[in-house]
């Protein structure tokens, strides 16, 4: 069955990746939500796409330059905090599957410790556009579920994933065909297709019986794919 994947939460409606926004993915029933992490100053992984703090909140400054505590008390939007990983996970597990993008391989000791921690393993994957990361972590941790991110469409999708020791392939929607789609079935290799957020493009890609959709309007798409099926 194909599932939607609430991209940061529901960003459409609510400030992206902070709880309010993965709390209003859950009500709209996604099968899973995925997030950003950063490394903070004193080592903690905080929830927030970019290296800096100016476009989500209202502090200015590289996010490695401020402790946990500290960005804590920013406005993420709507008086939201930036939330920690163990905030979210605390949230979402139980009710939807937890995708953790790595945003930079500096993280990935941390977001190692963290998975052995919460023993996070059936709940959650890792995915990146680090690919030497995720090979790393899956070899030092063979419990690790990864998933490759593609911005392109290399010659050989398929054998990237399988490179970097990954059971899912994440591309922009615009590089998924069928024959993609029965390559990596072939191999074993999942495929989610991001982002998705206009209903009206969504027939071809389900017809590919894809794994999963990444969305920013999870509530728009869920509905299409509702009545669709």
């Amino acid at each position: 069955m194909l599932k939607i994947v609430g991209h940061r939460g529901a960003p459409a409606a609510e400030p992206e990746n902070t709880l309010r926004s993965f709390s209003r993915a859950l009500a709209y029933g996604v099968a899973a939500v995925e997030l950003d992490v950063q490394l903070t100053r004193d080592g903690r992984l905080a929830v927030i796409h970019d290296e800096t703090l100016d476009r989500t909140t209202n502090g200015k400054g590289l996010v490695q330059d401020f402790t946990l505590a500290e960005l804590q008390r920013l406005d993420a939007g709507r008086g939201e905090p930036v939330p920690s990983l163990e905030e979210v996970f605390a949230l979402v597990k139980n009710k939807a599957h937890l995708l953790v993008e790595l945003k930079h391989p500096v993280a990935a000791p941390a977001v190692l410790r963290f998975f052995r921690e919460q023993q996070a393993f059936e709940f959650a994957d890792v995915i990146s556009f680090w690919h030497p990361a995720l090979k790393a972590l899956k070899a030092e941790e063979p419990r690790l579920t990864t998933g490759a991110l593609l911005v392109g469409c290399p010659a050989d999708p398929v054998g990237v994933a399988r490179a970097a020791g990954a059971a899912t392939l994440v591309l922009n929607y615009r590089y998924v065909n069928r024959e993609l789609v029965d390559a990596a079935r072939q191999q074993g290799i999942k495929v989610i297709a991001w982002n998705i957020d206009d209903p009206e493009i969504l027939p071809p890609y389900l017809a590919m019986h894809l794994d999963a959709i990444c969305t920013n309007r999870p509530e728009e798409i869920i509905l299409a794919v509702s009545g669709k099926q």
